[in-house]
């Protein structure tokens, strides 16, 4: 009985371990926000509007958010300074929105590695994409492997997370 209470003892210590965190507990120093790029994948970006809902959404939010169009493309851009719950999968804001989502195979454009999926709702139907990466090429195409790799320190902020949505 004492060893059996001794193993659930350690497997409980085991799954906080990655919790805690080393170092001093200060925070890093906050990294300016370098501004929009003017260009993504060599097209011309146009600045739109935030939804209200994006706009609420920005609130606590550790970084900037930024609604785009190249033409023919929307582009959601965010920039994120430290790891947050608050960056969540852009499936969820489709979901929420009435939209059927159908999962795609991992998109490899060049070096870059993509998650996709197809949404759908009234007969419209957007191929979305989706990738996070730091600045010294990391890169997730998914976001719960983007906030345990920086809740254990595997990546340092600040990252970008881009979503592209288009018409099939």
């Amino acid at each position: 009985m004492l060893s059996r209470r001794l193993f659930l003892l350690l497997c409980a210590l085991c799954a906080l371990l990655p919790l805690v965190r080393s170092g001093s507990g200060s925070a890093a120093p906050e990294t300016p926000f370098p501004g929009w790029p003017s260009h993504f994948e060599g097209r011309p970006l146009t600045p739109l509007p935030l939804s209200e809902l994006e706009a609420s959404f920005q609130q606590g939010f550790p970084g900037q958010v930024g609604r785009f169009s190249d033409g023919r493309r929307e582009i959601i851009l965010r920039w994120v300074t430290r790891e947050t719950r608050k960056l969540h999968p852009s499936a969820d804001c489709f979901k929420a929105n009435g939209y059927h989502l159908e999962n795609r195979p991992l998109l490899r454009q060049g070096e870059q590695r993509w998650s996709s999926y197809l949404a759908s709702r009234n007969g419209n139907r957007l191929l979305v994409r989706e990738r996070i990466s730091d600045a010294g090429g990391g890169q997730w195409s998914d976001v719960s492997a983007w906030y345990w790799a920086a809740q254990l320190g595997q990546t340092q902020g600040p990252w970008w997370a881009v979503t592209v949505a288009e018409q099939e």
